[in-house]
């Protein structure tokens, strides 16, 4: 089976690894011009560390990445309000939480690929499905027929919005500026931390080599001019109200080492699937930040499908087997995510109080059970 894969992000090179180690012709359009080394840190969660080991790639990508054994949440004055052990998941499920550098998840994926796969400066423009074929237009005037296509084009994917047209992201009411800088001892080695404030939410985690990953969120309409093009010392101003940790983090980044969006997600959708058309990752399923698995879901997309065509014969058997392991466990994903965020960027002064005051009396077991479904996958 000829297999084309729209966009070279995360969930499309980890599907087109996946599905060439099965023996199948895989092709990887993606519209940038070049491989380009960007973004900031993110999360792999135990449940997409298990999903890696099994394409070959997880011990590459964990030894790149740095384990985390607790994440603490702390008022706006550093005092924890709660902490969530995630040494516990490794007794349970034998895989660590780590953080890495996009860059180089990016990068383990591509020197995984057989040579000649990723082409760039394909910008899809269109889809056409014909007698189980599917052509892809690109805005270059080329066009690529496949019998099995992939779209792994992100949270703005034509190819969604052609099928599902009125699935288009919807702002969460929150922008985020995201950084690497150095540690120097400011984050704990093994912590993860957030900082909840009435004005804003800043978060830091540890990385490999002496880095340290950082996350601030303030509320405000999206694509404010306010908040565009600001320097290191501008939006560390914006958090001058927290421990001076945070502005010392904030500040001491380079420019950039600094992207800024405006947080989204798509409302879940009801299918993945449309003939010999897959939606995957973001395309199908983009959530907000806040629980760390837009990569990870994206990955077990990937493992899952690979997994479909290793125990059924027929393709439409494989992309039902797909649909019904992703599509609940996403929406469950996208549901939560967004109610954290919410809860996470109250603005309300006493609501923020009220929350702050219950948080501790949370045992750390209810907040982990929480979650337990994220790590208790279920990939065949």
């Amino acid at each position: 089976m000829k297999i084309a894969i729209i966009g070279g992000g995360i969930g499309g090179l980890c599907a087109a690894v996946t599905l060439q180690k099965l023996g199948f012709t895989v092709q990887v359009f993606e519209a940038n011009p070049t491989f380009q080394p960007v973004g900031a840190g993110i999360g792999i969660g135990s449940n997409a560390l298990q999903a890696l080991m099994e394409i070959g790639v997880g011990e590459d990508i964990f030894a790149k990445g740095h384990v985390l054994h607790t994440q603490e949440f702390q008022d706006s004055y550093g005092e924890t309000l709660n902490t969530i052990d995630f040494t516990v998941l490794k007794q349970l499920y034998g895989q660590e939480n780590i953080t890495i550098h996009r860059a180089d998840l990016h990068r383990t994926f591509l020197e995984a690929l057989k040579p000649n796969t990723l082409h760039f400066n394909k910008k899809c423009i269109s889809i056409e499905q014909k007698d189980h074929q599917v052509t892809v237009r690109f805005e270059d005037g080329t066009t690529e027929t496949a019998e099995l296509l992939i779209a792994a084009d992100g949270i703005h994917s034509p190819i969604r919005q052609q099928l599902v047209p009125g699935s288009v992201p919807r702002y969460a009411g929150y922008t985020c500026w995201r950084g690497i800088t150095e540690n120097d001892g400011r984050a704990n080695e093994y912590t993860s931390t957030e900082l909840w404030s009435t004005k804003g939410r800043f978060g830091m985690a540890p990385m490999k080599n002496g880095s340290v990953y950082w996350f601030a969120c303030i509320n405000t309409a999206p694509r404010n001019p306010q908040f565009q093009q600001l320097t290191s010392q501008e939006i560390g101003d914006l958090y001058r109200h927290f421990p001076e940790v945070v502005q010392s983090i904030i500040t001491t980044t380079p420019l950039e080492n600094i992207l800024h969006h405006d947080i989204s997600d798509i409302k879940p959708l009801r299918r993945f699937v449309f003939d010999r058309v897959v939606l995957l990752g973001d395309a199908a399923h983009a959530t907000t930040p806040n629980m760390g698995q837009g990569a990870g879901q994206a990955i077990e997309d990937a493992i899952v499908l690979g997994n479909g065509f290793k125990q059924l014969e027929h393709v439409d058997k494989v992309l039902a087997f797909y649909e019904a392991k992703r599509v609940a466990r996403t929406a469950k994903v996208i549901r939560l995510s967004r109610q954290i965020g919410v809860t996470a960027q109250i603005q309300s002064l006493p609501l923020a109080a009220t929350r702050d005051f219950l948080f501790p009396f949370i045992p750390s077991k209810i907040l982990m059970g929480r979650l337990k479904f994220l790590f208790d996958v279920k990939l065949k």
